[in-house]
Formats: structure tokens, sequence, C-alpha cells
């Protein structure tokens, strides 16, 4: 790999802030990666949170995960040489051969001696032991299907000759390939089933509402009903307050004009000469009258009524039950049985 070529790779991978490989890349909502530690760092020691890439400015400081994809994609361009002392460069191949991981000066005598040249060289790759046939210490390049297990050449036609076998980059690719398709279908699952619970909280939430709208029609009802037996009660009250008022005012102005009568007569009397006794004695007994002393109007108290028709909306509001065969499974009612309220759990998992 040249050296352009590798740098253009390796670009995307690289922390804008320490220009070097990614270690424990994290992502920004802007879309650019930096190593977790680098961008703490700088966000630590700055007064607002911005990214250092597009100046972008963050309102609170992002809370941010390692990107587990782009630690697996960057660990292959952190494979350090293992000849290399000191600062170790970065392994260009591995040997399957030699089991060791080699730079580009380092891999050079792989390429020009004929001894080293019939090795098999691969991509870098860590723990090259794990690839190697511990009993015939070969790369491990086939994977046995019968046994569930990755083989070398040699056990292909020792051990495993009568078993199926496929080359291991085949099986491995195919072995990703079913685990991602089973990863998107358990989103798929995941994505249904989150739609499906919206779709039936919303169902339930509409059924509330339109149970809320006629309960709450029923109550501005019963209290319309409530207030008009209210009024009626205190206007029959008042015209049966105003009708015996109206008797005594009645009684009273008889009174007053039969007396005002007697009394003019006794004027007219007094100033005659002409048998004064025989005129007075033929006048008629005075008219009976009423001791009015006692008698009193109060003025109307409405308290006693206007509380007990509050007492009675007031009984006939709290006083609620649910039929457990059509209330909706969302409104649970009160131990006390005072109160109904909406739960998005269901009255069932409340009990």
């Amino acid at each position: 790999m040249s050296p352009a070529c590798s740098e253009t790779s390796e670009h995307p991978f690289l922390c804008s802030i320490c220009l070097e490989v990614l270690t424990d890349p994290v992502t920004t909502s802007c879309g650019h990666n930096f190593c977790k530690t680098c961008i703490s760092t700088h966000w630590d020691t700055s007064t607002t949170s911005r990214c250092p890439v597009c100046n972008q400015v963050f309102s609170t400081k992002p809370q941010l995960k390692v990107n587990i994809m782009m630690r697996e994609m960057v660990s292959q361009f952190r494979l350090p040489c293992d000849v290399c002392t000191g600062t170790k460069v970065k392994a260009l191949k591995s040997c399957l051969d030699c089991v060791v991981s080699y730079c580009e000066t380092h891999l050079e005598p792989h390429l020009t001696a004929s001894g080293l040249r019939r090795h098999q060289l691969v991509e870098p790759v860590e723990n090259l032991e794990s690839r190697m046939c511990p009993k015939h210490s070969k790369p491990l390049e086939l994977f046995c299907l019968s046994d569930q297990t990755r083989v070398c050449l040699m056990c292909s036609v020792l051990e495993h000759r009568s078993h199926q076998l496929v080359p291991l980059g085949e099986y491995l690719f195919e072995e990703k390939k079913v685990y991602l398709q089973q990863m998107i279908e358990k989103r798929r699952e995941k994505l249904e089933e989150i739609r499906e619970s919206v779709r039936i909280r919303k169902e339930a939430a509409d059924r509330a509402k339109a149970e809320g709208v006629e309960m709450f029609i029923a109550l501005m009802e019963l209290v319309r009903r409530g207030l008009k037996e209210l009024m009626k009660t205190m206007e029959e009250q008042q015209e049966a307050e105003e009708r015996e008022a109206e008797g005594l005012i009645k009684e009273l102005e008889e009174e007053i004009s039969e007396l005002m009568k007697r009394s003019s007569e006794v004027e007219q009397l007094s100033h005659s000469e002409d048998h004064l006794l025989q005129h007075f004695c033929s006048l008629k007994a005075p008219p009976a009258t009423k001791d009015w002393t006692e008698v009193m109007v109060h003025p109307s108290s409405y308290e006693g009524t206007v509380l007990r028709a509050v007492a009675q909306l007031e009984d006939t509001l709290i006083d609620v039950t649910l039929d457990p065969l059509t209330a909706n499974p969302y409104l649970v009612l009160s131990d006390d049985g005072k109160q109904v309220y909406f739960s998005s759990l269901g009255g069932k998992s409340q009990r």
C-alpha cells in the first residue's frame, strides 16, 4: 500500500484533534468523529461545547457514547508492527507462517527473500495465534459445517475429510450476513411493536377523550338541571313569602281604612251640639282588630337552600361506579369510590 493511498484511506478514521487514528471513537450530532478523551478534554477546557471541525455550538454538553461500528472499522488501522522497537509503526501485512505482523519496512524480506516469499501474507489481523491450527500450525482457512469449527488444510484431509467444508471467508461472510439480517429483523419487529403501541395508545386516548367529553357534557347537564331546580325552589319560596306579605299588607290596609272611617265619624260627632250623647251611643262598636305586636316579616335567607342543593349535587357527582364490562380499561376508580382518573397502564395493572 502506497503512503498516499494509506493516508487517503485513513483520513475518515483520524481524530481532528490529536491527528491520530481514533481511539474509542465518538460521533457528534453534526457528524464528526473524535477520540472520546480528546473531545471530552477539549470541551472541559472550553467555555462552550463547540465542534472543533464545523464550529457548531451545542446548547448543552452532549453525552457521547463510543461508536462501536466505527471502533471496529478503525481497529485494522491501529494494528502495530510486531518487530518495531520504540514507537510502533502500523502493520502493513500479517504473515500466517511467521505468526507476526510487519510494517512496510520489516515486511521487505518477505517480498524479496526466496524462502520467505512462499509465506502466506494477509491483511493485518490481531490474535494471529487464534488463526493458526494448534495441531498442524497451519492457517485456519476452512470451516467445518459438520463440526462447526475452523480447520486447516491438513485437518481437511485427515480428521475432517468426510465432512462438509467451506472456505472460512465464505462462512464468515454468510454468518455476518445472517447476523445482520437477524439484527434488521429484530429492529423491524421492535419498530412494528412501537408503532402498534402508539396506535393502541392513540385509540385509547381518543376513546378516553370522547368519554371525557361525554362525561363532562353529562355533568354540565346535571349542573344545569340542579341550577334550574334551585332557581325554581327559590322563586317558589320568594313567591310564597311575597303572597304572605301581600296578605298582611292587605289586612293592615283594610284595618287602617276602617279605623280611619270610624275616626272621621267621631270627629264629625264631636262638632255636633244636638243630642251628642244620643249620637255617640248610636255609633257602632269599634271593629275587631288584630294585635300586630308579634307580627314580624323577616328578610328571607336562602343559605340553607343553596347549601342543600350544592350538597345534593356533590353527592350525585362523587358517588361514581364503573361497569367493568363497559368502562374504558384506562379509567381507574379510586379505592374510596370518589375519583376517576386516567392511567396509561390501564386499570388492571393498578390492582
